[in-house]
């Protein structure tokens, strides 16, 4: 039987290929659209294949993950001798913007201890065009709920402590996130760096691959299922990563638009007004939930979508925000003078709902956290500063040992 370091015939072993229509199926409900590496689409994706290595030093083992503007990598960099995460950048100014904010986080955050930031770059060229790669430090899983039961309370409250500490440190240096959500917050992970290949897939999962299909592409390329991180390779080390809508709040330079996902998205921009620190609190709190409850505080599943779900739990929008909803049709009820929170779905009943067994003391100092900053009013929301010496907020931390 051939080892999973060499083939027979000595050829590497970079995972296995699917071999049936059913893991073909799988493959694809997971993986980047194969229309990505299209040349013809607006953000072109640069084809990679497991075993290649990029800028002479970067050999690539197993695929992370993906997002709207890049592919994301592991590799073993053959100088350094450690592994890495690199992300590849679509076509387009992408790349060049997270560089920017990144450099502007390197020279004037204080403390960059929880934040992600890049340790080389480089350009690779494509069919049409250069493609940016960032080179970071290899990182842990990100926020995934329905894996947060196996994470004890005491780490997901340090997460959230120490996230909350990288959001002050970028405010305080006057840099706006502008999209905080579960897959741009990460834990440590245990190296791998002396484990040989074999070891590394036994402990993070054999890659699954597939040429890309469909597109004639111009080098070759693999679409790859990505890495799972086991529990006991997480570290209770909690980062805070991608950068690429991130600006100075007061910079007038053009930066990419974008918003982050629906549900970690403050009302105000849901209604058109422009990205402040209170948008980074609101989408810090919704991740807060998260953690605490294991559950988002606004579900998007019920009549009348998340604002539905907002106005349930903290009662009617501002009035003077009636027909600014970017996602019309909006409903008149929204915005109704005087609607109160819905008692059966508050801040309070969501708490009792998710942790029925928690003690009267924790539950009113979870509800106070949130209340503080799940406030429609930016500015009335607590700041990363102010929350951080709220006494509920350290009353829970100092529970949890945190």
């Amino acid at each position: 039987m051939a080892s999973h370091t060499a083939l027979a015939g000595g050829t590497p072993d970079f995972g296995d290929f699917v071999r049936t229509e059913d893991e073909e199926l799988d493959l694809e409900e997971v993986v980047e659209p194969w229309h990505k590496y299209d040349l013809n689409e607006t953000r072109v994706f640069y084809p990679i294949y497991l075993g290649e290595v990029l800028n002479e030093r970067y050999l690539v083992e197993h695929r992370l993950g993906f997002g709207g503007g890049s592919t994301v990598w592991m590799a073993h960099d053959l100088q350094e001798k450690k592994d890495v995460a690199l992300k590849v950048m679509a076509l387009g100014d992408w790349g060049d913007n997270e560089k920017h904010i990144q450099d502007e986080i390197i020279r004037n955050v204080q403390d960059t201890s929880h934040l992600v930031t890049y340790l080389a770059t480089f350009l690779l060229p494509g069919k049409k065009g250069h493609h940016r790669v960032l080179v970071f430090p290899l990182m842990g899983p990100c926020i995934y709920p329905v894996t947060l039961g196996k994470i004890p309370m005491a780490s997901r409250m340090l997460a959230a402590r120490q996230l909350l500490e990288a959001v002050e440190s970028l405010h305080e240096a006057g840099i706006v996130h502008r999209d905080l959500n579960e897959r741009n917050c990460m834990w440590g992970m245990v190296p791998l760096d002396n484990a040989n290949r074999d070891a590394k897939y036994e402990a993070l999962g054999r890659p699954l691959k597939h040429v890309i299909p469909n597109v004639e592409l111009w080098k070759q390329g693999e679409l790859v299922r990505a890495v799972e991180v086991p529990e006991k390779l997480r570290t209770d080390e909690f980062f805070l990563g991608d950068f690429g809508i991130a600006k100075k709040l007061n910079d007038d330079a053009t930066t990419q638009e974008g918003l982050p996902p629906t549900k970690f998205c403050s009302p105000e921009r849901l209604h058109g007004k422009d990205p402040s620190f209170a948008c980074d609190m609101w989408s810090y709190m919704v991740i807060f939930s998260i953690l605490y409850l294991r559950f988002p505080p606004f579900p998007t599943c019920f009549d009348g979508g998340l604002i539905g779900s907002m106005v349930d739990a903290l009662g009617s929008l501002p009035k003077e925000w009636k027909d600014l909803y970017i996602w019309p049709p909006g409903r008149d009820s929204w915005y109704e003078e005087g609607q109160m929170p819905n008692p059966d779905w508050d801040l309070d009943a969501t708490i009792k709902r998710f942790h029925p067994d928690v003690d009267p003391i924790e539950r009113q100092h979870v509800n106070s956290i949130m209340s503080k900053v799940f406030i429609y009013c930016p500015e009335k929301r607590l700041t990363a500063t102010q929350l951080l010496r709220d006494p509920s907020f350290r009353a829970i931390m100092d529970r949890y040992g945190c």
